[in-house]
């Protein structure tokens, strides 16, 4: 793989969690909690997003070995007790990032389908199949509902607070069980099939 595609690829994964930060950032302060736009989180800017192992350093491991990109931004901070409805709002931010990776999926797959051929194998028309397949697969890992992915956030503030109580006290492990689950390949069996029909639902 040459610079110019690590380069692209990596650009790709720094717009893609960027704007998924900000939307979170964003759908908080107008549910309620300012703390996140105080802090400058609710921007497109990505120096102020950037994790160096989730932003930096895993994308680009994925990206030299050919694997699906995965990676995670800096985490907006969120004051649930300042949302206006604690559990449901706390949800609905949760699910504002992998929802703005769709969406960003859903734009560049409708740019690509008015300006080029699905069958064109030019420089710009690949950038744009690259950047609907990352945002697939940044929407669906987070999806993965493991606190304390975003999934893991959502699927607490649909059970009963019994529950979502015990969700929050495996917390701590969550990374655990994704390491588990990307060394044992059920990470990719998970993420890849809803991905792969997505990208043929909007590309093919």
């Amino acid at each position: 793989m040459d610079i110019s595609s690590i380069l692209i690829g990596f650009a790709i994964v720094i717009v893609a969690l960027t704007i998924h930060e900000a939307a979170h950032a964003w759908t908080a302060d107008r549910l309620g909690d300012p703390t996140a736009r105080l802090l400058g989180r609710v921007s497109l800017n990505p120096l102020v997003h950037i994790d160096p192992i989730g932003t930096i350093l895993l994308p680009l491991l994925a990206i030299f070995s050919g694997l699906p990109i995965l990676g995670w931004a800096k985490p907006v901070p969120v004051n649930i007790s300042r949302l206006r409805h604690h559990r449901r709002d706390f949800m609905i931010v949760a699910a504002a990032g992998p929802i703005s990776n769709l969406l960003q999926a859903f734009v560049i797959a409708g740019v690509f389908r008015t300006l080029y051929d699905p069958s064109a194998s030019d420089l710009l028309p690949a950038i744009l199949k690259d950047a609907v397949t990352t945002n697939l697969v940044l929407a669906f890992f987070n999806l993965i509902p493991i606190p304390p992915l975003d999934g893991g956030n959502v699927l607490a503030g649909l059970v009963p607070e019994s529950a979502a109580r015990v969700i929050d006290q495996v917390r701590q492990f969550g990374f655990i069980a994704l390491y588990a689950l990307m060394l044992s390949g059920i990470l990719s069996e998970l993420i890849m099939p809803p991905t792969v029909f997505f990208y043929r639902l909007l590309l093919l």
